[in-house]
């Protein structure tokens, strides 16, 4: 497995090895021993996600679990592809506010790590995408929050126009940075990533 740096240092792409022929492909998409090995991940995944967006365009995010229940996660695409994003919301940190993008595809088998402290969203590239989600917590609505995917102080550049996006009536009601509560802090947050 290949571990790629992104533009936040904690949030890495991860690629494995597929191995391809005529009638298709293999690939082993989680290990254990092999994450904490090459990524330095030694995180217990108790949890899977999945979500399936009909429509091109579907923005999901920008999400994350707050204390005591928050969340790494693994993302990977099963089908389809995404325009993934990550957003560092640990106040003091020196990346705070700011954010990494990345496309994860069926394609290229590309997954995305997203520690805890870290919002996560993406938008649909495809119709029919499949999304599965490996998390370290389990899910729990008292600690389910949320950051406005269109701040303008994000300054992301999503490939569908606002005005197109097609979002959950949840997700257009998240506050901008601005306001968001102080819910994790640089520092106060254990990250897996140890290695490169």
């Amino acid at each position: 497995m290949e571990i790629q740096s992104t533009a936040l240092p904690e949030v890495k792409l991860l690629v494995p090895r597929v191995m391809r022929d005529e009638r298709g492909f293999f690939a082993e998409t989680y290990n254990q021993r092999t994450l904490q090995r090459v990524a330095g991940i030694d995180m217990p995944f108790v949890q899977d996600n999945q979500s399936r967006s009909e429509h091109r365009g579907t923005i999901r995010g920008l999400h994350f679990q707050s204390a005591p229940h928050a969340q790494d996660k693994l993302i990977r695409v099963l089908s389809g592809a995404i325009f993934d994003v990550a957003v560092d919301i640990r106040v003091g940190s020196p990346t705070y506010g700011q954010h990494a993008a990345m496309t994860l595809s069926a394609d290229n088998q590309m997954q995305a790590w997203i520690p805890r402290g870290f919002a996560h969203g993406f938008c649909t590239l495809e119709p029919g995408t499949e999304v599965l989600y490996k998390v370290t917590d389990y899910y729990d609505p008292t600690c389910d929050k949320g950051l406005a995917w269109d701040d303008p102080q994000l300054a992301i550049a999503w490939p569908v126009a606002a005005a197109e996006a097609i979002l959950s009536a949840k997700d257009r009601t998240h506050p901008r940075l601005a306001s968001l509560p102080t819910y994790f802090t640089a520092g106060s947050v254990r990250l897996a990533m140890t290695g490169p």
